[in-house]
């Protein structure tokens, strides 16, 4: 395959087509990436959430909000609120702000009832008072299946969209090292990954010190604003890679399990002590003895 390496969103992004993008072909993509990045950026001044949290308001509904805020709702009630899209407020104290200044201010919990704080229809949405909205569980899972999606209509069949380690993938299988969380010289295991997408999260990425001394990282509790201290990575294999990153967020969590496996995600995590679960009866994932 022909590579295509740029950087985007805070991340390295890698397409992997049979024959090289052309400049208007690569246009595309780095449209599709900045329309994305300008509605849902929180770390942006002139994006839409920082608008909407500056001024509250009723608009009308972007193109990606209605199918990521249903996938939220549900992970909402998967883990019992502990994921959920009004936590830019709580990453923001805790440092991981838009200028990324890593000081932290202690907890914030999100609030609670944010469906009642974010509505939206196939119309509409509105913000009814302020709060940041954060679409990081799975927002660049989106972001991937909608380049992904462009590739195709324009052509490319066989083709791989890889955002900072999210990938899907259509075409000829590839295997793919899963990192060890804390010895990044290592895999724990390896996935084979074809006509299917794989997501990750771990606690060692985007990880910096609290002010009492203790190890911050991105991955809250939206219920607390504390960060989570159980499960030190995860992965996921879906279809989409919207599907992979929610479950791989949601695995962090009591409920993401039973969330993924209603889902028919494959899925494998470590704890922060070494242990290893996965998904009953995967395939494409293997550990490493």
């Amino acid at each position: 395959m022909d590579s295509w390496r740029f950087d985007a969103i805070g991340t390295v992004w890698e397409i992997g087509t049979e024959r090289p993008l052309a400049a208007g072909e690569r246009a595309v993509v780095t449209a599709a990436i900045d329309g994305f990045d300008r509605t849902w950026s929180r770390f942006r001044e002139d994006s839409l959430v920082s608008a909407l949290f500056r001024q509250p308001q009723e608009i009308p509904v972007p193109y990606d909000a209605p199918v990521m805020l249903d996938l939220y709702r549900e992970l909402s009630a998967a883990t019992a609120g502990a994921v959920q899209p009004l936590v830019g407020e709580s990453l923001a104290a805790r440092g991981y702000d838009a200028g990324y200044s890593l000081h932290d201010r202690g907890a914030h919990p999100a609030p609670a009832a944010w469906t009642e704080l974010l509505t939206w229809d196939a119309a509409a949405l509105e913000l009814h008072d302020p709060a940041l909205i954060d679409v990081g569980a799975l927002g660049k899972g989106r972001l991937v299946d909608i380049v992904h999606d462009a590739l195709g209509i324009i052509g490319h069949a066989a083709r791989l969209v890889d955002a900072g380690g999210d990938l899907r993938l259509s075409g000829a299988p590839i295997r793919v090292g899963l990192e060890h969380p804390f010895d990044t010289t290592r895999a724990i295991g390896v996935a084979t990954l074809g006509d299917a997408a794989l997501c990750g999260s771990a606690v060692n990425r985007r990880a910096w010190p609290g002010a009492d001394g203790t190890g911050l990282h991105h991955v809250l509790d939206a219920r607390t604003g504390e960060p989570v201290r159980t499960w030190a990575a995860t992965w996921a294999i879906a279809e989409v890679a919207m599907l992979a990153d929610a479950a791989a967020t949601a695995l962090f969590f009591e409920g993401g399990a039973e969330f993924a496996d209603r889902h028919g995600v494959e899925w494998l995590r470590m704890s922060t002590d070494g242990r290893v679960q996965r998904s009953a009866g995967s395939d494409r994932m293997e550990v490493f003895a």
